[in-house]
């Protein structure tokens, strides 16, 4: 097994090993492994005292902030109440100091009374209770040895648990699923406890002995499951379900929420009451022996345990479940079932445990079916609204921001208080709000934001520049609204920058300090405070639409671009987010031949591809010369690109296209997720023989099928790579929205392409190169 050893978080600690009813489909009683009958029924002062000394041991080794303990059976309360204590003072003292214990405990519910919710209290202990659903349910399985209910004893916990002074120990239902059982009776016994958890739980079961399928169904559990499920969406969703909750977290590219469902990694171990260290309990299942790891408290640590191959088996994500699974797309949300569910004893067809879930067609069919209920819903507009992407841009920003002021927590400096004030003032006016938002959304205020967050959590603080940026922003928001608003600024090397706006010259290069901007009726005033208040000072007035002069150096605007606003933008101190470094500021005589070539490449483009170049002049903001190179996007979001010094109009026009893609693709992902993270995957691209991650193949796909709305050539191996995309394990849903947006972008260029050959874009040379290979703010 390789890979690093993978620390327990979570200990189930037999405290008895007998029950008070007779379930038939109990696994510790039931099932192939019987060794309960040698276990003492209590666990003794000793096995108790080794287990405290041992977590503590294990939580120091691994530096862990918090372990959960779980009192189990048998039916725990029948160690009663004086041991129960005993096991909750030996743990808390053990860890008092080094991790926080999170104390459970699962029981029936049977014994449940004030004087062991008493003691629960005082230790933080929360319960679950087991609950089929409703009487008849619950009957099914859950009786005493003499066939008696314990229905009614089990609604009595459960609303002594709801009473206020208990509620806050309630962890919820665990309801083991019968088929025969009608879904919708259970649900809405279930939703009427108003529990705040439940847990549906597949009755275990192997390929030797298979769950029972009284119509033969292959998918009779999905059915049964996907019922509750349209009961429990039709009602509002009353209560949190941990097994749809984990579908629906993997389906969007999230971790699975339980350990019957996804590929992380077990961290559970299992202390039995005569001190043995055991596999999960469910193995009981499988065959005798099957949970025994031959350790114990006494002589080994949790570590011991940890690097045991079958609990290593368990902790190996994709390389754990059988090849079937792996080729499966829908291996990330169930993770090949819960691992006793695979196995098989006949070593003729795959013995052990190197098998799909005997489950395997139900989980498929639960998790397809969750994902075509619920995809409308749970898909991401900016996917296919560019409006809706800008927008969702602009949220992230402005969390940023948040997320920049709470981290800084008062340690910003004077000038970053002063200028988060004096936002607040800009903000609470209609006009200068929606200036703020065109500040916050030009694409070198990402740059700075990250940059200055990276660097105040890492501990190197907040840079001077960074600083003052803030007080920059605001001030050119008030200059846009047309806000009376004085706003400190600080300049470096005599200039000072207004993002959006341009740069003033209010000192000699290398000179350093402070002025103060503020609007007036025909444009804006920069005066520098630091001379006799007497004196007029050095003061510069800023008309609309000045032109560059001595002391003021606009950002130019693009006009002869189809685009609102285009800006040229060769000023901001932030503009370097391009893996090349930006050009100077242009002369005139460069803006204009730049100006023109960039004109030519759109023309092309609006004439080739016009939802491209339309859906760009809407998105894009800025473009940023830069000293080599074709086209490059920014690195975060597309609202720039940077464009090299190419001669060529149609070079241009393609590495435009190019950068643009990449743009957009790199922006949806920063504000939805398209894949899973966690996947270790690799593709065969369709137009190359080495094998990329999902990463690298959606880029390198979503880039050609761009291109490719010009010249077709570039569609070869698309179609066969959004197929590959389609059916992977890491894609979510806004994912698929991706590809179904794409596949209706290239629908019928392919007949197209005896029209375009004529005027296709030039593969060859540089350009053929630019294929990609690799809380909203409150200022208060």
């Amino acid at each position: 097994m390789t890979g690093p050893l993978v620390p327990f978080r979570e200990f189930v600690l037999k405290v008895h090993s007998r029950c008070d009813l007779a379930c038939d489909h109990c696994y510790v009683y039931e099932h192939a492994d019987q060794s309960w009958q040698t276990r003492p029924k209590t666990i003794s002062d000793e096995a108790i005292s080794w287990t405290a000394r041992r977590l503590a041991e294990h939580a120091t080794t691994h530096a862990l902030p918090s372990v959960t303990v779980i009192l189990h059976g048998g039916e725990p309360l029948l160690a009663g109440p004086a041991r129960l204590r005993r096991v909750c003072e030996e743990l808390g003292s053990a860890l008092n100091g080094i991790a926080e214990l999170d104390l459970r405990i699962h029981t029936n519910g049977v014994q449940l009374s004030p004087r062991y919710l008493d003691l629960f209290d005082e230790f933080h202990v929360r319960v679950g209770i087991s609950l089929d659903g409703d009487r008849a349910a619950n009957d099914r399985h859950r009786r005493f040895a003499n066939g008696r209910s314990s229905h009614p004893m089990v609604l009595r916990a459960v609303e002594l648990l709801r009473e206020e002074r208990y509620r806050h120990l309630d962890l919820g239902l665990l309801c083991t699923v019968d088929i025969h059982n009608d879904p919708v009776a259970v649900h809405d016994a279930l939703a009427e406890l108003e529990p705040p958890l439940v847990d549906f739980l597949l009755p275990h079961a192997t390929w030797d002995d298979p769950p029972p399928r009284p119509d033969g169904s292959p998918t009779a559990y999905a059915a049964w499951l996907l019922t509750v499920f349209d009961r429990w969406t039709e009602q509002g969703r009353p209560m949190p379900v941990r097994m749809f909750a984990s579908v629906l977290s993997s389906l969007s590219g999230g971790p699975s929420l339980t350990e019957s469902l996804g590929l992380a990694p077990t961290d559970l171990v299992v202390i039995e009451t005569d001190g043995k260290l055991e596999q999960v309990d469910s193995l009981k299942s499988a065959y005798e022996g099957a949970a025994a790891t031959g350790f114990d408290v006494f002589r080994n640590t949790f570590d011991e345990v940890a690097a045991h191959p079958g609990v290593r088996a368990r902790q190996l994500g994709l390389a754990g479940v059988s090849e079937t699974c792996r080729r499966c797309p829908v291996v990330r949300s169930c993770g090949g079932g819960l691992y006793t569910h695979r196995y098989r004893s006949d070593d003729a067809t795959g013995g052990g445990f190197d098998n799909p879930s005997v489950y395997c067609a139900d989980l498929a069919a639960l998790i397809r079916g969750i994902e075509e209920r619920t995809a409308a819903a749970t898909e991401s507009p900016a996917v296919r609204s560019p409006d809706a992407l800008l927008a969702a841009h602009v949220d992230l920003t402005r969390t940023l921001l948040a997320a920049l002021h709470d981290t800084l927590d008062g340690r910003g400096g004077e000038l970053w208080d002063e200028a988060w004030r004096l936002a607040a003032s800009v903000e609470a006016d209609a006009s200068g709000a929606d200036a703020l938002d065109t500040v916050l959304a030009h694409p070198h205020t990402r740059t700075w934001l990250v940059g200055a967050l990276e660097d105040v959590r890492v501990g190197r603080g907040l840079t001077e520049p960074a600083a003052e940026r803030l007080g920059a922003c605001v001030a050119a928001a008030a200059v846009r609204a047309g806000l009376d608003l004085p706003v400190p600024v600080a300049y470096r090397d005599g200039s000072l920058h207004l993002p959006t706006l341009g740069t003033a010259v209010v000192g000699e290069p290398g000179e350093r300090g402070m002025a103060v901007v503020r609007a007036t009726g025909d444009g804006f005033l920069v005066r520098r405070p630091d001379t006799a208040p007497a004196a007029p000072g050095p003061e510069l007035r800023i008309a609309p639409e000045e032109l560059e002069g001595s002391h003021w150096r606009p950002l130019r605007v693009l006009r002869q671009v189809p685009a609102p606003a285009l800006l040229l933008d060769d000023l901001d101190p932030f503009r370097d987010a391009f893996g090349i470094a930006p050009a100077e500021r242009l002369t005139a005589e460069r803006a204009e031949a730049w100006s023109h070539r960039i004109a030519e490449a759109w023309s092309l483009l609006a004439d080739a591809v016009p939802d491209q170049a339309a859906e760009a002049a809407r998105t894009l903001t800025t473009l940023t010369p830069l000293v080599d190179g074709t086209a490059e996007p920014g690195r975060h979001g597309h609202g720039a690109l940077g464009v090299g010094p190419t001669a060529d109009g149609r070079e241009l026009a393609l590495g435009l296209l190019s950068a643009f893609r990449r743009a957009k693709l790199r922006a949806l992902g920063e504000v939805t997720d398209l894949y899973a993270l966690d996947g270790t995957w690799d593709h065969r691209t369709p137009w190359g023989s080495e094998h990329v991650p999902f990463s690298r193949l959606l880029a390198e796909t979503f880039e050609r099928a761009g291109l490719g709305l010009y010249d077709p050539r570039f569609l070869t191996g698309v179609p066969e790579a959004l197929d590959m995309i389609e059916n992977a394990a890491e894609v979510t849903v806004d994912g698929k929205q991706l590809i179904a947006a794409v596949r209706k972008e290239i629908s019928g260029t392919r007949s197209a392409a005896g029209r375009n050959h004529g005027r296709s874009l030039s593969l060859s040379g540089p350009a053929s190169n630019v294929l990609a290979s690799d809380r909203k703010v409150t200022f208060e």
